[in-house]
């Protein structure tokens, strides 16, 4: 699994965006504000995780292998770190991400317009978390498909302890007044928790976006 590591560093963009993610990564929760910390509430994994892993399964959802043509859509580069009760980092946590393309096709064989889906987005990926709790993945804004406002499915596995599947969600989003996963969880401030930022990054020429998610799951802090 340490392979998942440092994926990104076969250009100098990847290894830009790469360093993105751990600039991020001196950010630390601690001592008495880990009390404040809102634990991520679980959501369903949904019908969708892939019934076929793509070729691909690293943290760049763009692009395949080496392809040359990049998915469709407007790029993000989601960020966050996977952190206990007390706000201390996990470390060797495999995170998972799953969505549909820009045309709201899954990776998934019942998804509704699956034949006309974008075969250069990867649709999945993974990443598995250093001593910081740090993940990064570079993949587009999540978009609508019919019943769903836009969000990214996530799946946090570490050793001895159940699978944590929640999902994130487009902040100011029309669509999440009126999603019934989204509208189900009844705290503001789980609610808030799952609702990110998706903010366009200043001088990008290209309209790329950030994001950070950060999970807090129910657990106790490792010991040694």
């Amino acid at each position: 699994m340490s392979a998942l590591r440092g994926v990104l560093n076969s250009s100098t963009r990847r290894t830009f965006l790469s360093g993105l993610a751990w600039t991020a990564a001196a950010y630390t929760v601690r001592g008495a504000f880990a009390e404040e910390l809102v634990r991520t509430p679980r959501q369903t994994e949904g019908p969708f995780y892939p019934d076929h892993l793509p070729l691909d399964t690293d943290n760049d959802l763009l692009v395949i292998n080496d392809a040359i043509t990049p998915g469709v859509g407007q790029i993000t580069h989601l960020t966050g770190r996977i952190l206990d009760a007390r706000g201390e980092p996990l470390r060797n946590a495999l995170v998972e991400i799953w969505q549909c393309d820009s045309g709201g096709a899954y990776l998934h064989s019942g998804s509704g317009n699956a034949n006309r889906r974008d075969g250069n987005f990867q649709g999945f990926g993974r990443f598995l978390t250093g001593s910081t709790g740090e993940y990064y993945f570079r993949t587009i804004k999540p978009v609508s498909y019919p019943g769903r406002t836009p969000h990214i499915h996530f799946a946090v596995k570490i050793p001895k302890q159940e699978m944590f599947t929640t999902q994130c969600y487009v902040k100011g989003d029309p669509g999440n007044a009126r999603d019934f996963i989204y509208q189900a969880v009844r705290d503001q401030k789980q609610r808030d928790a799952i609702t990110v930022d998706f903010a366009a990054i200043p001088n990008s020429t290209i309209g790329e976006l950030a994001a950070r998610f950060d999970i807090v799951l129910g657990l106790t802090p490792q010991q040694g």
